[in-house]
């Protein structure tokens, strides 16, 4: 059995530590797959606060989040590591926030892949996710060992 990945330090404290947003030139081991440009490495706090405008019944992803952060910031691309990550901090703290008896909560389960696919990384991994994503509407389907949306993008949101 694999043990759940825990963090000493409050999910809630890493979404909203004090970091300011950064333009960097994209690096050269990302320039194949970027090109040449700015990009902007976003703080924890912009990523929760574009999930938290996607509406009941929609859906965005990951790639779209990338998107609109790059086009606020007026930059090429915003870094896939770092916004990865701050979807799933911004899960995190939404659960911590629920378990402390918060009834409204950064609805995380409305990101996917770029292809539909749920994120097993999301607290309650895949399950949780289908279930949340079928209250609103969604129906989960097994494409191998992997789970997406069918016709996610009929759902898509628009930023």
């Amino acid at each position: 059995m694999t043990a759940k990945f825990t963090s000493r330090v409050p999910w809630r404290q890493k979404l909203e530590r004090q970091q300011e947003p950064k333009i960097v030139d994209i690096p050269a081991r990302m320039q194949a797959r970027f090109g040449k440009g700015r990009m902007v490495i976003p703080k924890p706090l912009d990523v929760d606060a574009l999930i938290r405008r996607v509406p009941k019944g929609k859906l965005v992803t990951v790639f779209q989040l990338r998107e609109e952060l790059a086009r606020r910031s007026k930059v090429d691309v915003a870094c896939p590591l770092c916004t990865g990550m701050f979807v799933r901090i911004a899960a995190e703290a939404a659960e911590e926030k629920r378990r402390a008896g918060k009834k409204t909560v950064t609805p995380y389960w409305r990101v996917l892949s770029s292809e539909g696919r749920l994120n097993p990384k999301f607290p309650g991994g895949v399950v949780a996710q289908k279930k949340a994503l079928f209250t609103e509407g969604h129906k989960s389907v097994a494409l191998g060992k992997k789970w997406v949306v069918a016709d996610f993008d009929r759902s898509l949101f628009k930023f």
